[in-house]
């Protein structure tokens, strides 16, 4: 028993030990689950908070009083609506439009206050762009220009082989050209302020959609614009806005209405031979069909520029689609080149278009 009581000894040693260190390991795991659980729960907590204040902070708006806006393009459609708002919240507001003699500005002007002023501003021209400027200094509120929304713009449909170098010019100049040279003008007026800008882009800016290239370049461009901006304004605390909206086109008015023999005729004899007259005919009923689909009012846009101007905190980007289109627009510009094209096979228009290049064309 003598040379046997070590080893038994030994055994119940061990035994203990590996117990011991059983349930130490069992303590650390409880103890470091406790841990876990507590950061956890603060985690929660602290992302809870972080909401409730950033609600809080994005709830409180800038007053109007003593705060000028200017807005390009208010003859009608966005800019005519969000003026009359500005308008109605104590804003100095400068609408600049096209035709100042026109049925939109003269309506804006009737049912607005005195704080309202029109002014001729075709944004192409650096004329009017110098006169504007002019008339807002020597009219500016004590607290100066708090925002310029450029919102002046165009919109056109056709394939890039049914337009021409002049459409495409048009529709920069205006969209992209007309808010830059807009933007050189105010900038230094809404930097001494720490104001804002905000641009009206498009989901066409990112979507790249079949019929829409020289709208879709314009916007683009707009949207590189803006962001190389906000980077560049953020030391001298401006903040710079971009809207995107959807099919609005209802909403507006802003789409060109035309037919299937207005593009044909622009055709020359090459590319009739190219593209069937019914098929053009058929992308004309189409495009007008999906325009009508579209919002019947602007009110989702009119309270994002809202927000771009009266927020503290306001958006780098207002994404403005349905609720059903939302996931797709905003997974949309990082899904891969290959994917994002073979979206548009799974169009019927788009297969008819296939069916019907180079056919024979029948008498209409």
């Amino acid at each position: 028993m003598g040379i046997y009581c070590p080893t038994g000894s030994t055994i119940r040693h061990s035994s203990a030990t590996v117990v011991h260190r059983h349930f130490t390991s069992m303590n650390t795991i409880f103890f470091t689950g406790q841990i876990i659980g507590v950061v956890s729960i603060f985690a929660v907590v602290f992302f809870v908070l972080a909401g409730l204040v950033s609600r809080l902070c994005r709830s409180h708006v800038q007053d109007g009083h003593g705060r000028a806006v200017l807005i390009t393009g208010c003859d009608s459609g966005f800019g005519h609506q969000l003026a009359r708002s500005l308008d109605q919240k104590g804003f100095v507001v400068f609408a600049g439009c096209l035709s100042p003699e026109g049925a939109g500005a003269q309506s804006l002007a009737r049912q607005s206050s005195s704080n309202l002023r029109i002014l001729q501003l075709d944004v192409t021209r650096d004329e009017d762009m110098q006169k504007a400027k002019k008339m807002v200094q020597e009219n500016l509120p004590d607290k100066g220009l708090w925002a310029v929304v450029n919102n002046a713009g165009i919109s056109d449909w056709a394939e890039i082989e049914w337009s021409t170098i002049e459409d495409f010019r048009n529709m920069v100049d205006i969209n992209l050209f007309g808010s830059i040279r807009t933007t050189s003008a105010f900038l230094p007026l809404i930097r001494e302020a720490k104001g804002r800008m905000v641009y009206m882009s498009s989901i066409f800016a990112f979507f790249n959609c079949l019929n829409m290239a020289a709208y879709s370049v314009s916007k683009r461009g707009l949207e590189a614009f803006a962001d190389c901006l906000r980077v560049e304004m953020a030391s001298f605390g401006v903040k710079v806005s971009i809207i995107q909206p959807g099919n609005f086109g209802q909403a507006t008015n802003i789409v060109k209405m035309k037919t299937g023999l207005d593009i044909w005729e622009k055709l020359d004899d090459e590319r009739k031979l190219i593209f069937n007259q019914q098929y053009i005919e058929l992308a004309n009923e189409y495009f007008m069909s999906t325009c009508s689909s579209g919002f019947k009012n602007s009110d989702m846009v009119i309270d994002a520029m809202l927000h771009a101007i009266t927020s503290a905190r306001p958006k780098r980007r207002y994404l403005l689609v349905s609720a059903a289109d939302m996931f797709f627009f905003q997974l949309f510009p990082f899904l891969p080149t290959a994917l994002t094209d073979a979206v548009f096979s799974l169009s019927s228009m788009y297969a008819k278009r296939k069916e019907m290049l180079y056919t024979k064309q029948e008498r209409l």
